[in-house]
């Protein structure tokens, strides 16, 4: 298995098939296809279905694919970071931020690039902390914003701040924006819209629950925090989320807002590198850069 395979099979598989490929490449047809034969037979798996219309990964072929993409991600940024005399703040950056993070941090995160390391390409990728994480192991993000995560020996962890969860509800006219701090026992009794698993905060809300023998009354999932703040506004279903979730929604006094305390209910927001590749410099300073960024737009 050398780079030029992978390189290739990536374009095949994200062009969908190997004339398009081989013409994006500029190579023909039956070479391309001969190097992506070679791939299969070395790793013994049938990596793609070809058909009258393209081609289709199967299940080997998707799971090379992501492992494909970091390692031809590490190489360029092995490149960029040699091709830099000093070694610094040059090269390319990719960051992977949760939605509800990326809708607040994504625009004053990348003025702070240009502003701070204006040699540095950044770029940013959604996903959840779950996907994440995954992403971070294979190299095709750098670091990530993610909550509530579990401590592995391949992760090195920074630490950000603590957010407060609440019970948000549709606010009556003469109700007030903050009610009464509520219990887990009365968060069982409430009909939920909750994103699906593995979502940290479905995860979050679930253990929590459970640590005191009770179960998450789930009305609908929903994994967009709009979609479930329409939902709530609507009536009969209420939502567990961070306070910054309503400022940013532009509708903040429409909802009212009830602390989930005894125990307090909180997610922890965390930066994750790998501790299984060397941190640069450009790492280092991106990272405490993002947050910077998080502690002001959070505060």
């Amino acid at each position: 298995m050398d780079l030029r395979q992978l390189e290739y099979f990536v374009q095949v598989a994200d062009h969908g098939s190997f004339t398009r490929a081989s013409a994006y490449l500029r190579i023909a047809q039956p070479a391309l296809s001969r190097q992506v034969r070679s791939l299969e037979i070395e790793l013994r798996q049938s990596l793609m279905k070809r058909n009258g219309r393209g081609v289709t990964l199967t299940e080997a072929g998707q799971r090379l694919l992501a492992h494909a993409r970091g390692i031809l991600q590490q190489v360029e940024r092995a490149r960029l970071d040699l091709a830099d005399p000093l070694g610094a703040t040059g090269g390319r950056l990719a960051i992977a931020l949760p939605p509800s993070v990326s809708r607040t941090l994504t625009g004053p995160l990348v003025a702070a690039f240009r502003d701070q390391l204006p040699r540095a390409t950044l770029s940013v990728v959604e996903g959840l902390s779950a996907y994440a994480l995954e992403w971070l192991a294979i190299g095709r993000v750098d670091c990530a914003v993610v909550y509530n995560v579990t401590p592995s020996p391949a992760v090195d962890l920074l630490p950000v701040l603590d957010e407060p969860l609440f019970l948000v509800s549709a606010r009556g006219r003469r109700q007030p924006l903050s009610g009464p701090v509520l219990t887990l026992a009365e968060l069982a009794e409430q009909p939920l819209v909750i994103p699906s698993r593995p979502h940290s905060l479905r995860m979050l809300v679930e253990s929590a629950l459970a640590a005191s023998a009770r179960r998450a009354r789930v009305a609908l999932e929903i994994e967009s925090v709009p979609a479930m703040l329409d939902l709530v506004q609507q009536g009969g279903v209420h939502a567990v989320l961070a306070r910054n979730a309503i400022r940013t929604s532009g509708h903040e006094n429409a909802f009212q807002l009830r602390p989930i305390g005894k125990p307090a209910l909180t997610a922890t927001l965390w930066i994750a590198t790998s501790a299984q590749r060397p941190r640069g410099p450009l790492i280092e300073q991106a990272t405490q850069l993002v947050r910077e960024q998080l502690l002001t737009l959070w505060s």
